[in-house]
Order: C-alpha cells, then structure tokens, then sequence
C-alpha cells in the first residue's frame, strides 16, 4: 500500500489532468462539443437524440463513483472500450479500491486522450465513506442534487394553424391551443441511492385545459417516477415511468444508443443497463408501471417488470354483424402531438399492456455475462395494417410475444458480444460482434445482423440501418487508429440488404455506406477534423415514360470540415463548412452549409453566437448541423433552401442557485414567400424562435 500511495503521489505531481472541482469542470470541459463529435452522424429524423443528450448530461452532472460501479454503466459512456474496463476492474481487483482519479493513469490501455474525456464523468469517492443511513425523506430534503426547470418556446411569426379560418380556403382545420411551448420539471437524486423526478408539457398548438372526456388535466403531457437503488437484495425498484435496456436492444432499448457515426468503436454494441429512470418529453418509447430487479445469487440477478400505459393510434371500428362490433388500428402515432380535432381524437385510444422478465448473470471477474429475456405485449384492440405489398409481414392482432438470450465475453483485448431474439409469429433477429483492442494504437469492431421480415419487436433498437429491426440484414466493420499522439483516424464500412419490399421502395433492395475522418489536436485548446461519409442504397424513381415506378440506387455524399480554436481562456472559435451531394439516375443536386461560431465564456455569463449560410438544390441535400442550447435541449436542425441563419445563447447566474437561458434564432430564407407547408405555413421569408429557460436548485 505504502508504495501504491507513493506511485499516485508521483503520478500527481507529473500529472496534466484537470482537478475534480465542478467549477473546473463547468469552465474547461465543452459538453455540447463531446455531443456534437459523438453524434457527428446527424441525419435521422426518428433518431432519439434528446434521450441520448439527456442521459448523457445526467452522468456529467452527476459522474459516476468509479469504486461503485458496474461494466454496463461505464460502457454507456462511449469512452472507454470494453478491454479498457476490464483492465480497470483487475486493477481494483488487485489493488482494492481507488483513492484518486490520477491512478487511472497507471492502468495498462489507458492513454491520457482517453482519460481527458472520461474525468468529466467519473469520479472517486474516499473508499471508507459510509452510505448515508437517514431515512429516505430526509435523504431527498436535503440533497443538493435537485433541479427545477421551466423553459418557455414560441414561433415570433404567425404560422397559417394559429391564424382566423378563411372562408375562400379548402382548409377548415386550426389549431386548438396557442403557439406557445410549456416545460415543467423537477428531479431530485443520488448517485446509486434513489432518483425522484416530475416532468409536464405542453407542445405549440396545444391547449391546457381539463377535460376528464379526453383524458386532459391541465397540460398534455405528464410523466413521473421514482427508482430506488440497492435496497437489500433489490439492486433496483421503479415505480411510475422507466425504460428498459437488456442484452444488445433487439427486445428492449430505451433509445439511449447512437448507432453509426464518427466514433466507430464503443457505439456498436450496446450496454446492458437494466432499468433506468425516465425523465424525457418524448411521449412514447417508455413503460409505466413497475420493475424491479432482485439478486437471486451473488452472480445472478432476475428482473421483472409491468407497464400498462394508453398510446395514440387511429382507432377505427367495423360492425362484424348486428351485435358485435371489432376496433384496430393501423399503426402507434408517435409524434406526440395533439393540436388538432384529428391529433386529439387519435389521443391515447388503445391500451398498452406490457409484462416480461430478465434473468442476468454474470462471473465473478466480470469477464462473462449471459441472460435470457420475456416480453409479452397485448393491446386492447388489434393491429390491422393497410393492403400495401411493403406491409405485407408487419405485426397483425393484439399479442406478442417476444424471447430472446444475450451474451458478452472479454477475453484479454477482445470483447465478443450477442443477441438472439424469436417473435410469435416465428420471425428470428439476430446481432452478433466483436470489439478488439489490436495495440495501444489499433482498434476494431466488426458486428453483423439479420432480422427477419417477419419478426416484431415493438421497444428493440438494435444495430442496424432502418429505425426498426425487421427485414435487414448487414455486416459493418469500424476501425480507430491512433498513429501519432495528436492524429486519430476512424473508419467503418457497413454492407447491408433489405429482402424484402420497404416504405418507398417496391422491390428487395441493398446498399452500402462509409465514413472516414481524420482528427487533429494540435494542442488541448484546438482540434481539426475532416469527415466524409457516402451512402448509397435503393429508392422508388418515377418513369415518365411508362409511369411505372421502379427501384434505382441513390447515392448520397457529406463532407465535412470543422475547426475549434480558443485563442483565450474565455473565447473559443468553431468554423464548419459542410457539403453535400445527392444522384439517382438524374442529374445531381448539390448543398452547403458554411457556419462560424463566437462563443464567450465569463464568471456568471456565457454567451453562444452563430451565423451560417446554406444553399442547397432540393430536400435530399439538407444540412444537418449541431446547435447548443439551453441545458438538457438538444437541437439539431435540417437547412435547406437557400438562406443565412443566426442564432444567440445567453446564460446568466445572478444567484448560487438560480441560472437563467435564452436563445434567440433567426432563419431567412432568400427568394421564399413562405416558409413550411400545412398549418406550419409562415408568411414570409422569415422564421425567429425564442426560448426561455430558468432553473433553481434547492
């Protein structure tokens, strides 16, 4: 022991790291930056990004006690890879627990580039700290952990769904409620102790009112939870809202997972994170109910869990004869949205039941973890699709029911991974990978899947190109080389097949898609990257000929240059230009997007600024770019048309405890006389939005 303190007091004196102090931590480490490079890929409507932000800003706040931990909560954040924990539970296994952060210095596979970005969300506690013994009350009352959070959204323009019904227009529909956007939430927790969280919204066009008719008290959305950890052999108990994440998704994914991207290592497989609270605005993708999960053995732990919650859907009924009626629908509607006459009546229609368990285990070196999972999913009325020959396979009727087994294996640098799922209409997904630590300076990961036409996973989010893990099968190889101290190298190649007929595409199809980028940190206060990512894959294309439409392959192209630059401790510089191409058998359309960004950071205030212009041919070449905004909003807006965008965060401290937000955004549009389409319709060439943002911790 004497010469293991005396090695870390060497270490601490030679050590670069930054302190734990949060002050430190607020004004050193760029959050939004790691986001943006972790999320580089930023082109899927449908992707959960804001649980994912959410998830992530939760272990920054509130890092993680590297003395009580597990493998799943440090693989979930996409830093370290899986030979890099083992190697850090050997350590502590060898050595008992850590006394400082600066002793991850001394574990063989981490490199300080590595440990830069890790110390912004771990911490170590004093070894010998006794749990707080109080009574779960006075645990909460007197935690400084707590937030209460209101935002304020509106659109300053009038948008054509707020404006007087026009007699001489085909449209006869408005919205209900006014354009402004209400948040309302309040969380309360401790690391590994108990979480306690309260959450109301109100989307524009929504009306706040209380009308037990349609199920509305006050505002729209509700969402509440409490999950108690480590109590006896209960490692975990949820009650309200939660999520679920076992095994590789294919069963339950509670959306926290990026998928291809810029960081092509740790994102391919996915942590097996048990239950996790839930405190997002996202009105679907969640359970309500409880769940539990108990430690049977040392090694072994069961979960169980129960949800029953209404969801939106098209609830249509058909009389079968003179004294029988049946109800289906075709499909969830998950925009959560209820503006409209139409929205409303769509509102929370079908009941969703949901029961299932999971049983983990896991060796004693934590090198091998295994465990078979249960789902079983009714709905109160069934699941009836239309006609079209691409839906031919869904899920029909009113129950499910899901199996699936999962495992992991470290074996010295090699981490192999898997999971293999079965529905009841005999449908087989399955995700099989390896991630491998070659050398200090050579990683790969190599993952392949296949996912039946038939086989129904309602809450899975496994690996793969489309949203749902049905009708896809594909092999992806990444690569992350580190050949100089400063250059890092990142790469993947994913070939993939769809077998049979999609959305928009009438006939089986295939494609292909690569990225590479080469990063450059020259110093701590800089970083340079170029990026560019190819995609090409089958599409329905109209012949004007014979107007039959057939499948042709479209290709897509990003390019990418980015460059961050503090010239001061107080003020950093980003400049971006991003280019875009996008063919399918006629003459290609291009875009771009040229952004730079001021940003000021001072004792008590932070000021954002950006201005951008974008020019692009057509839709297909949109530009996605990354934007900050007020904490725990994650904002990822697509561009297209030609026109300038600006938009300023301000950040304000007048108190301790008390921090305020605002944002302001502007878009005009060049050679546009209205923005949007429907109800969205601005008048003008013009759209500003303003968000406001307080939040008081007790």
């Amino acid at each position: 022991m004497a010469q293991r303190i005396c090695t870390l007091l060497l270490l601490l004196l030679l050590s670069k790291l930054p302190s734990q102090a949060q002050d430190f931590r607020r004004n050193t480490f760029d959050f939004d930056l790691f986001v943006q490079e972790l999320f580089a890929q930023q082109e899927d409507e449908n992707v959960p990004y804001e649980d994912m932000y959410e998830t992530l800003f939760q272990y920054y706040q509130h890092p993680i006690d590297l003395n009580h931990t597990t493998p799943e909560e440090l693989a979930s954040l996409y830093i370290l890879s899986r030979p890099q924990i083992n190697a850090l539970f050997d350590h502590i296994e060898k050595n008992g627990k850590l006394l400082s952060i600066y002793e991850l210095q001394s574990i063989a596979g981490f490199d300080l580039l590595t440990i830069y970005q890790l110390v912004y969300f771990v911490r170590v506690e004093d070894a010998g700290l006794n749990a707080d013994q109080r009574p779960l009350w006075q645990r909460i009352v007197g935690e400084d952990n707590n937030a209460l959070i209101m935002r304020y959204d509106r659109t300053l323009q009038q948008r054509r769904g707020y404006s007087p019904l026009d007699s001489t227009s085909r449209s006869t529909t408005r919205y209900l409620g006014s354009p402004d956007k209400l948040l309302l939430r309040y969380r309360v927790s401790h690391t590994r102790d108990y979480s306690l969280g309260f959450t109301a919204e109100k989307d524009a066009g929504e009306q706040i009112t209380w009308d037990s008719s349609t199920r509305r008290y006050g505002f729209d959305f509700y969402s509440a939870h409490l999950q108690l950890y480590n109590k006896g052999k209960f490692k975990a108990i949820a009650l309200g809202d939660y999520q679920l994440q076992f095994g590789q998704g294919l069963l339950l994914s509670s959306g926290y997972s990026v998928g291809k991207g810029s960081e092509t290592i740790t994102t391919v497989s996915r942590a097996n994170l048990g239950i996790r609270p839930y405190n997002s605005i996202l009105e679907n993708n969640f359970f309500r109910g409880a769940a539990a999960t108990y430690a049977v053995t040392k090694h072994l732990n069961f979960t169980s869990f129960l949800s029953s919650k209404r969801i939106d859907a098209n609830l249509q009924t058909t009389q079968v004869d003179t004294l029988e009626d049946f109800s289906f629908f075709t499909g969830v509607q998950v925009s959560g949205f209820h503006r409209t006459p139409t929205e409303l009546a769509n509102r929370q229609q079908v009941r969703e039941q949901i029961v299932g368990g999971n049983l983990s285990f896991q060796s004693s070196d934590r090198a091998f973890s295994a465990g078979i999972t249960a789902v079983s999913t009714s709905f109160s009325a069934s699941v009836q699709k239309a006609d079209a020959a691409y839906q031919r396979f869904e899920f029909g009727g009113t129950h499910n029911l899901n199996l699936s087994t999962h495992y992991s294996y470290v074996w010295q640098n090699v981490y192999l991974f898997g999971e293999t799922a079965y529905s009841q209409s005999g449908g087989v997904g399955t995700v099989n990978g390896l991630i491998a630590n070659l050398s200090n300076k050579v990683e790969l990961a190599m993952l392949q899947r296949y996912y039946a036409r038939d086989f129904h996973s309602f809450y899975g989010n496994a690996f793969g190109e489309s949203t749902r893990n049905i009708n896809e099968s594909g092999f992806y190889t990444g690569i992350k080389l580190k050949p100089f101290p400063k250059w890092e190298l990142t790469a993947y190649y994913d070939r993939f097949r769809f077998p049979w007929l999609r959305y928009r595409v009438d006939a089986p199809s295939h494609g292909d898609e690569y990225l590479v980028r080469l990063l450059f940190r020259p110093t701590r206060q800089s970083t340079l990257y170029a990026q560019v990512r190819a995609e090409q894959k089958g599409l329905n294309m109209a012949n004007n000929t014979t107007s039959i439409d057939y499948v042709a392959q479209a290709e897509r192209r990003n390019y990418l240059l980015y460059y961050d630059f503090s010239p001061a401790h107080r003020v950093s510089l980003r400049s971006r230009v991003q280019f875009s191409s996008y063919a399918q058998e006629s003459p290609k359309t291009t875009g771009y997007m040229i952004a730079q960004d001021i940003n000021f950071n001072f004792r008590s205030i932070r000021l954002s600024t950006r201005y951008a212009i974008f020019d692009t041919d057509s839709y297909d070449t949109r530009q996605y770019v990354f934007e900050r905004d007020v904490l725990s909003a994650f904002a990822i807006p697509a561009f297209f048309g030609r026109g300038t965008r600006f938009y300023a965060l301000v950040q304000l401290r007048p108190m301790r405890r008390l921090d305020l937000w605002a944002k302001y955004g502007l878009t005009h549009y060049r050679n546009q006389n209205t923005i949007g389409s429907g109800l969205e319709t601005i008048e003008g060439p013009r759209r500003s939005d303003v968000r406001v943002q307080m939040r008081y911790r007790f």
